[in-house]
């Protein structure tokens, strides 16, 4: 899969580019299923929100067959490949939850200063590919993105440790309402099996969900193999230590799991 001339444009101007739909119902319920499985498990990778629900559960591709596809899948991969030039390996792979009624705020904040400051990534050449498992909707809580600011650098942050269960390195309230000033804020909402993709040094956060419709996205941070982290301080399970290029898988790998039951039951 390849982006065209005038996407390539887009993204390197915006930071951010949504591609609606790109994969199928049928490959989208088989995530949405394993996903809730995950949730309900027991493990050290699924974190929770200080109330419980799940926020987000981490490296699920290295223990979930569905997972394990999407995180080689070329749908994925192959965009972000023809942006970096080179090779790609999986950086971080997540699942956020956003549980209906229950799902809190990521705050403000810079993916790439999280990278650099936790795991010891030399340049911001690793970027978030976000795959919608439900409906995003302008009420339940989508990721909000401030247009144009990958062009402001690797900003000055804080690690904020207490407003939810998961410490993040967030921006103050002075430079998110400059860099609005100047680039605005877009909501991104799409059906299953929309993806999005985004610079690493682009500005976003999400309201909490407190409507009834969760908003389950999958994250796959790729990141460039000649960019690997130098001095990681995360679990292995946050910050993977296999630098080795992912091989892709068929485009319909994931379409076939989804109908093996199926068939198999006929």
């Amino acid at each position: 899969m390849k982006l065209s001339r005038e996407q390539l444009e887009f993204f390197h101007r915006e930071g951010w580019l949504f591609l609606p739909e790109l994969f199928a119902q049928e490959e989208v319920d088989l995530l949405a299923r394993e996903a809730i499985g995950i949730y309900d498990a027991n493990r050290p990778e699924v974190w929770r929100e200080k109330s419980g629900a799940p926020r987000t559960a981490f490296a699920a591709h290295l223990y979930n067959e569905a997972f394990g596809i999407l995180g080689a899948h070329p749908r994925m991969i192959e965009p972000v490949e023809q942006v970096f030039g080179e090779p790609v390996y999986m950086h971080q792979f997540k699942i956020n939850a956003k549980s209906a009624f229950t799902g809190d705020v990521w705050q403000w904040h810079q993916d790439y200063g999280t990278w650099k400051r936790d795991d010891g990534m030399p340049e911001p050449r690793a970027m978030n590919i976000a795959i919608f498992l439900d409906e995003v909707m302008p009420i339940n809580g989508p990721l909000m993105l401030v247009p144009r600011s990958q062009n402001a650098g690797d900003l000055q942050a804080s690690h904020d440790l207490s407003t939810t269960s998961y410490p993040l390195w967030t921006l103050d309230e002075d430079t998110v309402t400059r860099l609005v000033k100047q680039g605005g804020i877009v909501a991104p909402t799409g059906k299953p099996g929309g993806m999005l993709m985004f610079h690493g040094n682009l500005v976003h956060g999400s309201s909490g969900n407190i409507t009834p419709y969760p908003r389950k996205i999958v994250y796959l941070t790729l990141n460039a193999v000649s960019n690997y982290i130098r001095t990681p301080t995360r679990p292995e399970y946050i910050a993977h230590r296999d630098f080795t290029p992912i091989k892709t898988v068929d485009d319909d790998a994931l379409l076939r799991l989804a109908r093996a039951p199926r068939q198999a039951a006929e």
